[in-house]
């Protein structure tokens, strides 16, 4: 076994993954998943994964959150819960740990994810050493660039899922009514997520004056019986090629565009069938120039485990240095 043993986790919304890693290699036969709903914060749940996968204690921990980071402390977006270094520590054992959002943890995979786990939605030349963008739609949505420094990788931090919607036309402006009636302010991820596929369901339903109500996952089941639940999605996909687009306008991807997280997954089979290129090109007289950026989506769940295993081995490489996103101790 490598001296550089690590403690791994990514918090979703929903469950909580945590794994071993010998280096910037994790072990799979040591991830383990916990409903968050059974426990009160996030250091319990790394206690009774130490209790689950006893051993020696990891030469540093890595905490992915779904939410924003600041000053070593983590405060889930979709969940009440924290978590900062010290506690971290104590949960763990750890000397060198580091926290991050989980956008940023994907950034930090790409490169150590398996070649048969990345499918290509839109063919373009790839730049190796350009920026790259990861885009994750899942619970909630966000994204991150990566860039690569003669430092080490940086991926800064970001919380894209709280910009305002795109409107392009009048159905997306009554979209966008509609969403913002429920929260009071139209947000990307209101509609980009899985309770957001939800939404746009409500509100074809509503639009239609018959009231109805399913699930995401009834919802991406019913594609080929529902024509209502196909709009939706089809709907889904327009308005994530847009925002997709957008965000390669802002950061200049030449590297590439990553799609992460089960709902992006769950799109994956519709993308091209239901024109996710075309939205994402479609930027009028720079519409050329979106050839310039490839898309991929990531068939990996385990992706910001990796992450956070590359980020701890470049961290120990440095000598345990801050980076920005992350604290270290």
């Amino acid at each position: 076994m490598t001296e550089q043993l690590f403690l791994v986790a990514d918090v979703g919304g929903t469950n909580t993954r945590v794994a071993m890693a010998d280096g910037g290699a994790v072990r799979t036969d040591t991830i383990r998943r916990y409903a968050n709903k059974d426990f009160a914060n996030l250091a319990p749940v790394l206690r009774q994964y130490r209790l689950d996968e006893p051993g020696p204690d990891p030469l540093g921990a890595c905490v992915a959150v779904a939410g924003p980071v600041s000053d070593g402390r983590a405060e889930l977006t979709n969940l009440d819960w924290s978590i900062d270094a010290s506690r971290l520590i104590q949960a763990t054992g750890a000397r060198h740990t580091a926290i991050l959002n989980d956008l940023q943890a994907q950034g930090h995979a790409l490169g150590h994810i398996a070649d048969d786990k990345c499918q290509t939605v839109v063919d373009a030349p790839q730049h190796a050493d350009a920026a790259r963008l990861v885009i994750g739609v899942g619970t909630g949505f966000n994204a991150a660039p990566v860039h690569q420094t003669p430092n080490g990788r940086y991926v800064p931090p970001s919380e894209s899922g709280h910009a305002n919607l795109p409107i392009r036309t009048e159905a997306e402006l009554s979209l966008c009514n509609f969403v913002s009636t429920a929260h009071g302010f139209p947000a990307v991820e209101d509609v980009l997520s899985g309770r957001g596929l939800e939404q746009v369901y409500r509100w074809l339903s509503s639009e239609a004056g018959d009231p109805a109500d399913l699930r995401a996952a009834e919802i991406m089941g019913q594609i080929a019986s529902n024509p209502r639940a196909q709009a939706a999605v089809q709907q889904f996909i327009r308005i994530l090629g847009t925002v997709a687009g957008n965000l390669a306008l802002i950061h200049l991807p030449l590297g590439g565009v990553y799609l992460v997280g089960g709902v992006a997954r769950a799109m994956g089979p519709h993308l091209q069938a239901m024109d996710f290129q075309g939205a994402f090109r479609d930027k009028g007289r720079f519409a050329g120039f979106m050839g310039n950026f490839p898309v991929y989506l990531v068939d990996d769940d385990f992706a910001a485990l990796a992450g956070g295993a590359a980020h701890l081995a470049e961290i120990v490489a440095r000598g345990g240095n801050y980076s920005s996103g992350a604290a270290t101790g």
